[in-house]
């Protein structure tokens, strides 16, 4: 079923060909089927994304180099957005998170969350061996480089290629490092509206 849902993310599909009638067509497999493994669209996308990053996105090593292990981390992702329909499986997720509350928590609490923890390891190693400073403010950094991929994933304005994830690497390690501690807008900050 899971194959079906990426073939019809296919090139000419997108998240919105998607739905549990047409997988379920093409899975040759009645609907219940498909709600008894997934109550929802962004669980299907979710299982998709994880079969597909299990099989591709393993082997992440510390280099002793933070721009070598976020540079590593990055390619890998973007490769398997370019090469599988893992990307237009998340491109469906962000989709789904903003028309729907439920699958907004589900999407942050556990697909975003999950996405989050080889950046994470990589700045916070970064961080003990002192590349990094202690008021490094790793969130800050990984919302930033989540933003410039999921940005060009959605508008498809630019390629996702490794130039694109060395450059996300090099800004944002060099501004956060250049940043004055306390300049993010780290979880415990507030933004005054005015």
């Amino acid at each position: 079923m899971l194959k079906a849902a990426a073939d019809l993310l296919g090139p000419r599909g997108g998240h919105a060909a998607v739905t549990i009638e047409k997988i379920a067509a093409r899975a040759e497999v009645a609907k219940t089927t498909v709600y008894r493994w997934w109550p929802s669209k962004i669980a299907i996308f979710m299982d998709l994304f994880e079969q597909l990053a299990t099989k591709r996105l393993i082997g992440f090593a510390d280099s002793g180099s933070v721009e070598a292990d976020l540079r590593h981390v990055l390619r890998g992702l973007l490769r398997l957005f370019r090469t599988t329909a893992a990307g237009a499986a998340v491109a469906g997720m962000i989709t789904e998170a903003q028309i729907n509350s439920a699958a907004a928590a589900v999407f942050r609490d556990e697909f975003v969350a999950r996405g989050r923890v080889l950046s994470r390891l990589a700045l916070e190693r970064a961080r003990f061996r002192g590349e990094l400073p202690m008021k490094f403010d790793i969130e800050l950094a990984i919302d930033i480089m989540s933003g410039a991929i999921w940005y060009r994933l959605l508008l498809g304005h630019a390629p996702l290629n490794d130039a694109y994830a060395d450059a996300i690497v090099r800004t944002v390690l060099d501004g956060l490092r250049s940043a004055p501690a306390g300049a993010g807008l780290g979880p415990r900050a507030t933004v005054s509206r005015v």
